[in-house]
Protein backbone atom coordinates (compact mmCIF):
# COMPACT_ATOMS: atom_id res chain seq x y z
CA UNK A 1 0.00 0.00 0.00
CA UNK A 2 1.41 3.39 -0.97
CA UNK A 3 1.91 6.18 1.45
CA UNK A 4 -0.68 8.22 -0.37
CA UNK A 5 -3.28 5.48 0.05
CA UNK A 6 -2.64 5.26 3.79
CA UNK A 7 -3.15 8.98 4.19
CA UNK A 8 -6.45 8.82 2.31
CA UNK A 9 -7.81 5.97 4.45
CA UNK A 10 -6.81 7.74 7.66
CA UNK A 11 -8.60 10.88 6.55
CA UNK A 12 -11.73 8.85 5.71
CA UNK A 13 -11.69 7.15 9.10
CA UNK A 14 -11.48 10.51 10.83
CA UNK A 15 -14.46 11.72 8.81
CA UNK A 16 -16.50 8.58 9.73
CA UNK A 17 -15.56 8.90 13.41
CA UNK A 18 -16.55 12.55 13.43
CA UNK A 19 -19.87 11.72 11.79
CA UNK A 20 -20.52 9.06 14.44
CA UNK A 21 -19.77 11.53 17.21
CA UNK A 22 -22.08 14.06 15.61
CA UNK A 23 -24.88 11.46 15.69
CA UNK A 24 -24.51 10.83 19.45
CA UNK A 25 -27.10 12.58 21.58
CA UNK A 26 -25.93 15.32 23.86
CA UNK A 27 -26.98 14.98 27.49
CA UNK A 28 -27.09 17.03 30.62
CA UNK A 29 -28.43 16.52 34.12
CA UNK A 30 -32.23 16.59 34.31
CA UNK A 31 -32.81 15.58 30.69
CA UNK A 32 -35.62 13.14 29.87
CA UNK A 33 -34.42 10.35 27.57
CA UNK A 34 -35.68 7.08 26.11
CA UNK A 35 -33.62 3.92 26.24
CA UNK A 36 -33.62 0.14 26.06
CA UNK A 37 -32.68 -2.21 28.88
CA UNK A 38 -29.69 -4.25 27.65
CA UNK A 39 -28.47 -5.86 30.85
CA UNK A 40 -29.82 -6.63 34.32
CA UNK A 41 -27.78 -7.21 37.43
CA UNK A 42 -28.87 -7.58 41.03
CA UNK A 43 -28.22 -3.98 41.99
CA UNK A 44 -28.69 -2.13 38.69
CA UNK A 45 -29.92 -2.22 35.10
CA UNK A 46 -27.85 -1.10 32.08
CA UNK A 47 -29.52 1.06 29.42
CA UNK A 48 -28.59 1.85 25.85
CA UNK A 49 -29.89 5.23 24.75
CA UNK A 50 -27.64 6.21 21.78
CA UNK A 51 -25.04 8.02 23.84
CA UNK A 52 -21.28 7.54 23.70
CA UNK A 53 -21.63 4.96 26.41
CA UNK A 54 -24.43 3.14 28.20
CA UNK A 55 -26.12 4.42 31.33
CA UNK A 56 -27.09 2.60 34.49
CA UNK A 57 -30.19 2.67 36.67
CA UNK A 58 -29.29 1.92 40.29
CA UNK A 59 -31.68 -0.31 42.24
CA UNK A 60 -32.89 2.63 44.30
CA UNK A 61 -33.84 4.52 41.12
CA UNK A 62 -35.86 1.73 39.57
CA UNK A 63 -38.95 1.85 41.80
CA UNK A 64 -40.68 3.82 44.52
CA UNK A 65 -40.77 0.68 46.65
CA UNK A 66 -37.91 -1.36 48.01
CA UNK A 67 -36.65 -4.06 45.64
CA UNK A 68 -34.41 -7.04 46.19
CA UNK A 69 -33.04 -7.06 42.63
CA UNK A 70 -33.46 -5.10 39.41
CA UNK A 71 -35.32 -7.92 37.65
CA UNK A 72 -38.36 -7.13 39.77
CA UNK A 73 -38.79 -3.81 37.97
CA UNK A 74 -37.54 -4.19 34.35
CA UNK A 75 -36.73 -6.78 31.70
CA UNK A 76 -34.06 -6.97 29.01
CA UNK A 77 -35.34 -5.38 25.81
CA UNK A 78 -37.87 -3.20 27.62
CA UNK A 79 -38.24 0.39 26.37
CA UNK A 80 -38.14 2.86 29.25
CA UNK A 81 -38.29 6.59 29.77
CA UNK A 82 -35.65 7.91 32.13
CA UNK A 83 -34.33 11.05 33.75
CA UNK A 84 -30.62 11.91 33.83
CA UNK A 85 -29.54 12.01 37.46
CA UNK A 86 -25.82 12.66 36.80
CA UNK A 87 -23.33 12.48 33.91
CA UNK A 88 -19.52 12.28 33.94
CA UNK A 89 -18.00 11.90 30.46
CA UNK A 90 -14.45 11.69 31.76
CA UNK A 91 -15.34 8.60 33.78
CA UNK A 92 -17.97 7.48 31.25
CA UNK A 93 -20.51 7.35 34.01
CA UNK A 94 -24.17 8.06 33.30
CA UNK A 95 -26.70 7.59 36.13
CA UNK A 96 -30.39 7.44 35.20
CA UNK A 97 -33.69 7.21 37.12
CA UNK A 98 -36.85 5.41 36.15
CA UNK A 99 -38.46 6.19 39.49
CA UNK A 100 -38.33 9.95 38.93
CA UNK A 101 -40.27 9.72 35.67
CA UNK A 102 -42.81 7.25 37.05
CA UNK A 103 -43.29 9.44 40.09
CA UNK A 104 -43.98 12.59 38.10
CA UNK A 105 -46.47 10.84 35.84
CA UNK A 106 -48.16 8.99 38.68
CA UNK A 107 -49.44 11.91 40.72
CA UNK A 108 -51.61 13.38 37.99
CA UNK A 109 -52.97 9.95 37.07
CA UNK A 110 -53.64 9.06 40.71
CA UNK A 111 -55.46 12.31 41.31
CA UNK A 112 -57.70 11.60 38.34
CA UNK A 113 -58.32 8.01 39.51
CA UNK A 114 -59.08 9.21 43.02
CA UNK A 115 -61.64 11.75 41.83
CA UNK A 116 -63.32 9.26 39.48
CA UNK A 117 -63.34 6.41 42.02
CA UNK A 118 -61.62 4.26 39.42
CA UNK A 119 -60.56 0.70 40.16
CA UNK A 120 -56.94 -0.10 39.32
CA UNK A 121 -54.97 -3.33 39.44
CA UNK A 122 -51.71 -3.30 41.33
CA UNK A 123 -49.07 -5.86 42.24
CA UNK A 124 -48.11 -6.25 45.88
CA UNK A 125 -44.42 -5.38 46.02
CA UNK A 126 -43.85 -5.93 49.71
CA UNK A 127 -45.49 -7.01 52.95
CA UNK A 128 -44.71 -4.66 55.82
CA UNK A 129 -45.92 -4.19 59.35
CA UNK A 130 -49.51 -3.01 59.21
CA UNK A 131 -50.25 -3.81 55.60
CA UNK A 132 -49.07 -4.12 52.01
CA UNK A 133 -47.01 -1.93 49.66
CA UNK A 134 -47.58 -1.52 45.91
CA UNK A 135 -45.63 0.37 43.24
CA UNK A 136 -48.07 2.65 41.42
CA UNK A 137 -45.45 5.11 40.21
CA UNK A 138 -45.27 6.23 43.81
CA UNK A 139 -45.36 4.14 46.95
CA UNK A 140 -48.92 3.03 47.60
CA UNK A 141 -49.84 1.63 51.01
CA UNK A 142 -52.76 -0.73 51.68
CA UNK A 143 -53.52 -0.92 55.44
CA UNK A 144 -54.26 -4.40 56.79
CA UNK A 145 -57.85 -3.38 57.55
CA UNK A 146 -58.37 -2.43 53.88
CA UNK A 147 -57.10 -5.61 52.25
CA UNK A 148 -60.06 -7.99 52.65
CA UNK A 149 -63.66 -7.94 53.89
CA UNK A 150 -62.64 -10.42 56.57
CA UNK A 151 -59.80 -10.47 59.10
CA UNK A 152 -56.47 -11.78 57.77
CA UNK A 153 -53.90 -12.90 60.30
CA UNK A 154 -50.96 -13.57 57.97
CA UNK A 155 -50.22 -11.60 54.77
CA UNK A 156 -46.96 -13.38 53.91
CA UNK A 157 -48.38 -15.03 50.79
CA UNK A 158 -49.71 -11.75 49.36
CA UNK A 159 -46.35 -10.63 47.94
CA UNK A 160 -46.47 -10.71 44.14
CA UNK A 161 -50.25 -11.06 44.12
CA UNK A 162 -52.30 -8.82 41.84
CA UNK A 163 -55.21 -7.12 43.56
CA UNK A 164 -57.74 -4.48 42.57
CA UNK A 165 -57.84 -1.31 44.62
CA UNK A 166 -59.22 2.19 44.81
CA UNK A 167 -57.29 5.29 45.80
CA UNK A 168 -58.62 6.06 49.25
CA UNK A 169 -56.40 9.00 50.17
CA UNK A 170 -53.82 11.06 48.29
CA UNK A 171 -51.31 13.59 49.73
CA UNK A 172 -48.77 14.76 47.17
CA UNK A 173 -46.92 17.09 49.51
CA UNK A 174 -46.16 14.29 51.93
CA UNK A 175 -45.71 11.69 49.17
CA UNK A 176 -48.53 9.61 50.68
CA UNK A 177 -51.07 7.42 48.88
CA UNK A 178 -53.50 5.11 50.70
CA UNK A 179 -55.17 2.35 48.70
CA UNK A 180 -58.12 0.11 49.58
CA UNK A 181 -58.93 -3.33 48.20
CA UNK A 182 -61.77 -3.77 50.70
CA UNK A 183 -63.71 -0.90 49.17
CA UNK A 184 -63.67 -2.66 45.82
CA UNK A 185 -64.74 -5.95 47.41
CA UNK A 186 -67.53 -4.24 49.38
CA UNK A 187 -68.87 -2.59 46.26
CA UNK A 188 -68.85 -5.86 44.34
CA UNK A 189 -70.45 -7.65 47.28
CA UNK A 190 -73.33 -5.17 47.42
CA UNK A 191 -73.89 -5.42 43.67
CA UNK A 192 -73.89 -9.20 43.85
CA UNK A 193 -76.13 -9.13 46.92
CA UNK A 194 -78.78 -6.98 45.26
CA UNK A 195 -78.67 -9.19 42.19
CA UNK A 196 -79.19 -12.36 44.24
CA UNK A 197 -81.90 -10.78 46.43
CA UNK A 198 -83.72 -9.64 43.32
CA UNK A 199 -83.88 -13.19 42.03
CA UNK A 200 -84.96 -14.84 45.29
CA UNK A 201 -88.52 -16.05 45.67
CA UNK A 202 -90.31 -16.71 48.97
CA UNK A 203 -90.73 -20.45 49.35
CA UNK A 204 -87.73 -21.19 47.13
CA UNK A 205 -85.39 -23.94 48.34
CA UNK A 206 -81.64 -23.54 47.74
CA UNK A 207 -78.35 -25.03 48.92
CA UNK A 208 -76.07 -23.08 51.22
CA UNK A 209 -73.12 -23.30 53.57
CA UNK A 210 -73.13 -22.38 57.26
CA UNK A 211 -70.73 -19.45 57.67
CA UNK A 212 -70.96 -18.54 61.35
CA UNK A 213 -73.00 -19.27 64.44
CA UNK A 214 -74.49 -16.91 67.01
CA UNK A 215 -76.68 -17.58 70.06
CA UNK A 216 -79.74 -16.47 68.07
CA UNK A 217 -79.14 -18.44 64.89
CA UNK A 218 -76.86 -19.41 62.01
CA UNK A 219 -75.76 -17.32 59.00
CA UNK A 220 -75.82 -19.33 55.78
CA UNK A 221 -74.03 -18.38 52.55
CA UNK A 222 -76.40 -18.84 49.60
CA UNK A 223 -74.13 -17.79 46.77
CA UNK A 224 -72.04 -14.87 47.97
CA UNK A 225 -74.47 -13.39 50.47
CA UNK A 226 -75.60 -14.53 53.90
CA UNK A 227 -79.11 -15.21 55.13
CA UNK A 228 -80.13 -15.79 58.75
CA UNK A 229 -81.63 -19.03 59.97
CA UNK A 230 -83.15 -18.11 63.32
CA UNK A 231 -82.63 -20.65 66.10
CA UNK A 232 -86.36 -21.45 65.97
CA UNK A 233 -86.02 -22.39 62.29
CA UNK A 234 -83.08 -24.76 62.68
CA UNK A 235 -85.03 -27.88 63.64
CA UNK A 236 -88.52 -29.14 64.33
CA UNK A 237 -87.26 -29.93 67.81
CA UNK A 238 -86.35 -27.40 70.48
CA UNK A 239 -82.79 -26.09 70.00
CA UNK A 240 -80.91 -24.58 72.93
CA UNK A 241 -77.96 -23.36 70.81
CA UNK A 242 -77.31 -23.55 67.04
CA UNK A 243 -74.07 -25.49 67.61
CA UNK A 244 -76.21 -28.39 68.80
CA UNK A 245 -77.64 -28.75 65.29
CA UNK A 246 -75.19 -27.34 62.70
CA UNK A 247 -71.48 -26.53 62.35
CA UNK A 248 -69.53 -23.89 60.41
CA UNK A 249 -68.74 -25.09 56.91
CA UNK A 250 -71.65 -27.54 56.86
CA UNK A 251 -73.69 -27.78 53.65
CA UNK A 252 -77.42 -27.32 54.29
CA UNK A 253 -80.67 -27.06 52.36
CA UNK A 254 -82.71 -23.96 53.23
CA UNK A 255 -86.06 -22.46 52.37
CA UNK A 256 -86.54 -18.71 51.80
CA UNK A 257 -89.02 -17.31 54.32
CA UNK A 258 -88.64 -13.56 53.82
CA UNK A 259 -86.66 -11.12 51.65
CA UNK A 260 -86.12 -7.46 52.50
CA UNK A 261 -84.20 -5.78 49.61
CA UNK A 262 -84.18 -2.37 51.29
CA UNK A 263 -82.53 -3.69 54.44
CA UNK A 264 -80.59 -6.34 52.57
CA UNK A 265 -81.89 -9.05 54.90
CA UNK A 266 -82.85 -12.62 54.05
CA UNK A 267 -84.69 -14.95 56.43
CA UNK A 268 -84.13 -18.65 55.86
CA UNK A 269 -85.31 -21.92 57.38
CA UNK A 270 -83.62 -25.29 57.55
CA UNK A 271 -86.53 -27.10 59.17
CA UNK A 272 -89.00 -25.88 56.53
CA UNK A 273 -86.87 -27.54 53.86
CA UNK A 274 -87.23 -30.89 55.63
CA UNK A 275 -90.29 -33.13 56.05
CA UNK A 276 -92.37 -31.94 59.01
CA UNK A 277 -92.66 -34.15 62.08
CA UNK A 278 -96.36 -34.68 61.49
CA UNK A 279 -95.71 -35.81 57.92
CA UNK A 280 -93.08 -38.24 59.17
CA UNK A 281 -95.42 -39.44 61.93
CA UNK A 282 -98.24 -40.29 59.53
CA UNK A 283 -98.54 -44.05 59.37
CA UNK A 284 -96.28 -44.53 62.38
CA UNK A 285 -98.99 -44.34 65.05
CA UNK A 286 -102.42 -45.86 65.42
CA UNK A 287 -105.25 -45.48 67.89
CA UNK A 288 -104.74 -47.94 70.72
CA UNK A 289 -100.93 -47.96 70.47
CA UNK A 290 -98.95 -47.72 73.71
CA UNK A 291 -96.12 -45.23 73.17
CA UNK A 292 -93.26 -43.85 75.23
CA UNK A 293 -92.89 -40.09 75.41
CA UNK A 294 -91.47 -37.19 77.39
CA UNK A 295 -93.47 -34.62 79.31
CA UNK A 296 -92.66 -31.28 77.67
CA UNK A 297 -95.23 -28.88 79.12
CA UNK A 298 -97.60 -28.86 82.05
CA UNK A 299 -100.76 -26.75 81.95
CA UNK A 300 -103.74 -26.50 84.24
CA UNK A 301 -105.88 -28.83 82.14
CA UNK A 302 -103.26 -31.51 81.48
CA UNK A 303 -99.80 -32.20 80.09
CA UNK A 304 -98.23 -32.26 76.62
CA UNK A 305 -96.14 -35.33 75.90
CA UNK A 306 -93.70 -35.54 72.96
CA UNK A 307 -94.07 -38.97 71.38
CA UNK A 308 -91.81 -38.25 68.37
CA UNK A 309 -89.51 -35.33 67.45
CA UNK A 310 -91.84 -32.36 67.08
CA UNK A 311 -95.02 -34.39 67.70
CA UNK A 312 -96.79 -33.65 70.98
CA UNK A 313 -100.02 -35.08 72.30
CA UNK A 314 -102.28 -33.91 75.11
CA UNK A 315 -102.98 -36.01 78.17
CA UNK A 316 -106.07 -34.38 79.66
CA UNK A 317 -106.04 -34.07 83.43
CA UNK A 318 -108.86 -36.63 83.58
CA UNK A 319 -106.57 -39.12 81.80
CA UNK A 320 -103.60 -38.78 84.13
CA UNK A 321 -104.68 -41.25 86.81
CA UNK A 322 -107.59 -43.39 87.98
CA UNK A 323 -107.95 -41.23 91.05
CA UNK A 324 -109.04 -37.62 91.19
CA UNK A 325 -106.18 -35.23 90.23
CA UNK A 326 -106.34 -31.61 91.36
CA UNK A 327 -103.23 -30.46 89.47
CA UNK A 328 -101.10 -32.37 86.89
CA UNK A 329 -97.96 -31.82 89.00
CA UNK A 330 -99.34 -34.35 91.47
CA UNK A 331 -98.74 -37.07 88.87
CA UNK A 332 -95.92 -36.02 86.48
CA UNK A 333 -93.05 -33.55 86.12
CA UNK A 334 -91.54 -31.84 83.06
CA UNK A 335 -88.88 -33.98 81.43
CA UNK A 336 -90.32 -37.19 82.87
CA UNK A 337 -90.57 -40.18 80.56
CA UNK A 338 -94.03 -41.76 80.55
CA UNK A 339 -96.06 -44.38 78.74
CA UNK A 340 -99.35 -43.38 77.20
CA UNK A 341 -102.10 -44.88 75.11
CA UNK A 342 -103.19 -43.17 71.91
CA UNK A 343 -106.89 -42.35 72.14
CA UNK A 344 -107.08 -40.27 68.97
CA UNK A 345 -104.49 -39.50 66.25
CA UNK A 346 -105.18 -36.78 63.66
CA UNK A 347 -101.99 -35.68 61.80
CA UNK A 348 -103.96 -33.44 59.43
CA UNK A 349 -105.03 -31.30 62.38
CA UNK A 350 -101.77 -31.98 64.25
CA UNK A 351 -103.66 -33.37 67.22
CA UNK A 352 -103.04 -36.42 69.40
CA UNK A 353 -105.10 -37.39 72.46
CA UNK A 354 -103.30 -39.56 74.97
CA UNK A 355 -104.07 -41.34 78.21
CA UNK A 356 -101.65 -42.35 80.92
CA UNK A 357 -104.22 -44.00 83.15
CA UNK A 358 -105.24 -46.35 80.33
CA UNK A 359 -101.78 -47.91 80.51
CA UNK A 360 -102.23 -48.68 84.21
CA UNK A 361 -104.47 -51.24 85.89
CA UNK A 362 -107.38 -49.70 87.73
CA UNK A 363 -107.05 -50.18 91.49
CA UNK A 364 -109.56 -52.52 93.19
CA UNK A 365 -112.34 -50.91 95.20
CA UNK A 366 -111.86 -51.61 98.94
CA UNK A 367 -114.32 -54.22 100.35
CA UNK A 368 -117.06 -52.78 102.61
CA UNK A 369 -117.53 -54.21 106.14
CA UNK A 370 -120.45 -56.68 106.55
CA UNK A 371 -122.28 -54.48 109.07
CA UNK A 372 -122.02 -51.46 106.71
CA UNK A 373 -123.38 -53.48 103.83
CA UNK A 374 -126.21 -54.75 106.08
CA UNK A 375 -127.10 -51.30 107.28
CA UNK A 376 -126.89 -49.91 103.77
CA UNK A 377 -129.13 -52.75 102.61
CA UNK A 378 -131.72 -52.14 105.32
CA UNK A 379 -131.71 -48.43 104.72
CA UNK A 380 -131.91 -49.10 101.06
CA UNK A 381 -134.93 -51.38 101.55
CA UNK A 382 -136.71 -48.92 103.77
CA UNK A 383 -135.76 -45.96 101.75
CA UNK A 384 -136.43 -47.45 98.37
CA UNK A 385 -139.39 -46.25 96.53
CA UNK A 386 -142.09 -48.89 95.90
CA UNK A 387 -145.57 -48.60 94.54
CA UNK A 388 -147.45 -45.74 96.01
CA UNK A 389 -149.64 -46.95 98.87
CA UNK A 390 -152.80 -45.09 99.65
CA UNK A 391 -153.72 -45.07 103.32
CA UNK A 392 -157.46 -45.40 102.59
CA UNK A 393 -156.89 -48.25 100.19
CA UNK A 394 -159.19 -51.10 101.46
CA UNK A 395 -156.70 -53.67 100.05
CA UNK A 396 -153.90 -52.54 102.35
CA UNK A 397 -154.04 -52.88 106.10
CA UNK A 398 -151.56 -51.06 108.32
CA UNK A 399 -152.09 -52.20 111.95
CA UNK A 400 -151.02 -50.15 114.92
CA UNK A 401 -148.90 -53.07 115.96
CA UNK A 402 -146.81 -53.14 112.83
CA UNK A 403 -146.39 -49.41 112.87
CA UNK A 404 -145.39 -49.45 116.50
CA UNK A 405 -142.83 -52.14 115.81
CA UNK A 406 -141.34 -50.18 113.04
CA UNK A 407 -141.05 -47.00 115.07
CA UNK A 408 -139.66 -48.85 118.06
CA UNK A 409 -137.06 -50.52 115.86
CA UNK A 410 -135.97 -47.26 114.35
CA UNK A 411 -135.99 -45.05 117.44
CA UNK A 412 -135.79 -47.52 120.33
CA UNK A 413 -132.10 -47.14 121.03
CA UNK A 414 -132.25 -43.38 120.96
CA UNK A 415 -135.33 -43.24 123.23
CA UNK A 416 -133.68 -45.55 125.74
CA UNK A 417 -130.82 -43.15 126.11
CA UNK A 418 -133.20 -40.40 127.08
CA UNK A 419 -134.62 -42.30 130.05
Amino acid sequence: MSEETKVQESAAAEVISQDALDNFVSLKKGDIVNGTIVKIEDNQATVSLGYKYDGVIPLRELSSVQLENAAEAVQVGQEVQLKVVSIDDEKAKLVLSKKAIDNEKAWDVLQSQFEAGEVLEVTVADVVKGGLVADIGVRGFIPASMVERHFVEDFSDYKGRKIRVKVKEIDRENNKVILSAKEVLDQEFEQNKQSIIGNLQIGQEIDGTVQRLTPFGAFVDIGGIDGLVHVSELSWQHVAHPKDVVAEGQAVRVKVLKVDPAAGKISLSIKAAQPGPWESATGSFNVGDIVTGTVRRIVSFGVFVEIAPGVEGLVHISQLAHRHVATPNEVVQEGQEVQAKILDFNPAEKRVSLSIKETEEAPEQPARPERERSERGERGDRGSRGPKVELNNPNVSLSNESMSFTLAERFGDKLSKLK
